[in-house]
C-alpha cells in the first residue's frame, strides 16, 4: 500500500525503463521435477489401502544424506477432527529433521505427525497433507504400518497396484548447494521455502469450496470466519483493497480470471493461498501483506497497478512468492516499508522469491529491509529498467541461481537514503548484464529446495510463470 516514508526512492531520479508493452503469452509445456542421487533420480510413491484410509508418499527431492517428502492421508471413513499419522521407518538411518502442515514426535524408528488447527478435521472422501525433511545413510525405503489415529491404513499387509519405487537416468547433483538441479523446464504446484515452515501454508484446505463471480460475492468469501477456497470465475472490478482473513485459498478458474481495478489486502492474517490470478489496474498494491504469516502467493500475472504489485511489511514473516510473472510496471516487489520499522520488523519479513519471471519491470525485486534470510533464487530478469535486488536496513539477501538479462543493475546494497544490508550471490547466470555489488553474510537457509541451473531458468520460468500453469 502507499508509503510515505521519506526513505521511498524518487522514482523520476532512475531512468525510464520500456517496460510500458504488450503482454506476450508464451505458452510452453511444463515437465515434472527431476531429482539426482547419486547419478540417479529417485521418484518414490507408496500407497496402502484400508477400510479406513488410503496414504500416498512421495520423495520430491533428495540428495546425499537427506530428502523432501510430502505425505498425504485420505479418510475413508466417518468424519476425523483430530488426528494422528503414524509411520514407521524400515531402516535405522531414517529420521524426520523437520515437518509443514503437522507436528511430529518420534520413538525409535516410529513417527507421529499429528494435524495443525486448520487442518484437523478430514471429512469422510477428504485428505489431509503434510510435508517433511529428512535424513537417510544407506537407503531411503518407503515408511511401512501406516495408521491413522491407531487404525492401520495397510490392510494387513495389502498394498494398492501401481505402488512403485524406480530409477531412471538424471544429471548429476550439486554437491556445493546440498540441493539438486532440474534440467528440463518445469512448472512446479508445490510449495518450497518459508511459507512450508512453522506448520506449513495449507490456504483453505479442509473447508468448503465456493466460486464467485462479483465483487460483493467476493468480499463475503474473502472475509467468511471459516476455513474456504474461494474460486474467482472471470475478471472482477474492485476498488481499493479488500481484506482477505484467515485460512483462505483464492484461486483463479482458467488462465484469464482475476481482479482489475484494485486490491488484496492480507492484513493480521495466517495461512493464506493467493493463486492463479490475473491483477490489473489497481488503484493502490495489488497485493499488500502486513502483520501476517504463512502466505503463499503463486503463478499469478500482475501489471499495472498504481503502487505495489506485491507489498509485503509490518513484521510479516513465512511467506513464499513463485512462479508470478511481473509486468508493465514501476515498483514491484518492496518487502519492508521503512527504516524506522525495525523494532516491528526484525527477525520477521522472512521471504522466499523463486521461479518469477520480471519482465521488464523497474525497480524492487525486492527492496529488502531487516529481513534475514530472504531468499532470491531461480528468477528470471528480463530488461530491467532501474535496478533488480536491492538489501537496505540490517536485511540478509541470498540471490542464488538466476538469470540475469539485459540488467545493468543486477543487485545491490543500500537505496535511496536506506543504508546498507548484506546480499551474498552465488550460481547467477549473466547476459548482457552488469556484475551486481555484494556484501556482509546471511543467515543460512534453513529448508531443503531443489535448484535449476542458473542456464537453464530463463526457458524454465518463461514457460512456467503466470497464469493457466497449474
Amino acid at each position: 500500500m502507499r508509503s510515505t516514508s521519506a526513505c521511498d526512492e524518487n522514482p523520476s531520479q532512475r531512468p525510464t525503463p520500456p517496460w510500458r508493452r504488450p503482454m506476450t503469452r508464451i505458452i510452453a509445456g511444463a515437465a515434472g521435477l527431476a531429482l539426482a542421487v547419486a547419478g540417479t533420480v529417485l521418484a518414490v510413491s507408496a500407497q496402502a489401502v484400508a477400510v479406513g484410509c488410503t496414504v500416498n508418499y512421495a520423495v520430491t527431492a533428495q540428495w546425499p544424506g537427506g530428502f523432501t517428502a510430502n505425505v498425504s492421508v485420505t479418510n475413508l471413513g466417518t468424519t476425523v477432527d483430530g488426528w494422528t499419522l503414524s509411520w514407521t521407518f524400515p531402516l535405522s538411518g531414517q529420521s524426520v529433521t523437520q515437518m509443514w502442515n503437522a507436528t511430529y514426535s518420534t520413538s525409535g524408528d516410529q513417527v507421529s505427525a499429528t494435524g495443525t488447527s486448520w487442518n484437523a478435521v478430514i471429512a469422510t472422501g477428504a485428505s489431509a497433507t503434510l510435508g517433511f525433511n529428512g535424513s537417510w545413510s544407506d537407503s531411503n525405503p518407503v515408511p511401512t504400518d501406516f495408521a491413522l489415529n491407531g487404525a492401520s491404513c495397510m490392510g494387513g499387509s495389502t498394498v494398492s497396484p501401481g505402488a512403485s519405487t524406480t530409477l531412471q537416468p538424471s544429471a548429476s547433483a550439486s554437491a556445493s548447494t546440498g540441493v539438486t538441479p532440474t534440467t528440463e523446464p518445469s512448472a512446479s504446484t508445490d510449495l518450497v521455502g518459508w511459507a512450508a515452515q512453522n506448520g506449513g501454508t495449507t490456504g483453505g484446505a479442509g473447508g468448503a469450496t465456493v466460486t464467485v463471480s462479483n465483487a460483493s460475492d467476493l468480499d463475503a468469501a474473502l472475509q467468511s470466519s471459516d476455513p474456504l477456497t474461494v474460486q474467482v470465475s472471470g475478471m472482477i472490478s474492485l476498488s481499493g483493497m479488500h481484506k482477505v482473513a484467515s485460512n483462505k485459498t483464492v484461486i483463479g478458474v482458467g488462465a484469464s480470471s482475476g481482479i482489475s481495478g484494485g486490491g488484496l489486502n492480507v492484513a493480521s492474517a495466517a495461512n493464506v493461498i493467493i493463486r492463479n490470478l490475473v491483477f490489473t489496474g489497481a488503484d493502490d498494491d495489488a497485493i499488500n501483506v502486513q502483520y501476517s504469516t504463512n502466505v503463499w502467493i503463486d503463478h499469478n500475472d500482475l501489471a499495472d497497478g498504481y503502487d505495489g504489485l506485491v507489498d509485503i511489511k509490518r513484521a510479516s514473516d513465512y511467506i513464499t512468492v513463485s512462479w508470478n510473472r511481473f509486468h508493465d510496471h514501476d515498483k514491484t516487489a518492496l518487502l519492508g516499508h521503512d527504516d524506522g520499522n525495525a523494532a516491528e520488523d526484525t527477525g520477521h519479513l522472512r521471504v522466499t522469491y523463486h521461479h518469477n519471471w520480471f519482465d521488464a519491470t523497474n525497480q524492487r525485486h525486492p527492496r529488502v529491509r531487516f529481513g534475514n534470510p530472504v531468499h532470491v533464487y531461480n528468477n528470471y530478469y528480463g530488461s530491467i529498467g532501474s535496478y533488480g535486488v536491492a538489501s537496505t536496513c540490517d536485511a540478509g539477501v541470498l540471490v542464488e541461481g538466476n538469470y540475469f538479462e539485459n540488467t545493468d543493475d543486477p543487485f545491490h546494497l543500500a537505496e535511496g537514503d536506506s543504508p546498507d544490508g548484506s546480499l551474498v550471490a552465488r550460481d547467477n547466470y549473466f547476459a548482457g548484464s552488469g556484475s551486481g555489488q555484494t556484501g556482509g553474510s546471511v543467515n543460512a537457509i534453513p529448508y531443503g529446495y531443489a535448484m535449476d541451473p542458473a542456464s537453464g531458468v530463463k526457458s524454465i520460468v518463461t514457460g512456467g510463470a503466470g497464469t493457466g500453469r497449474i
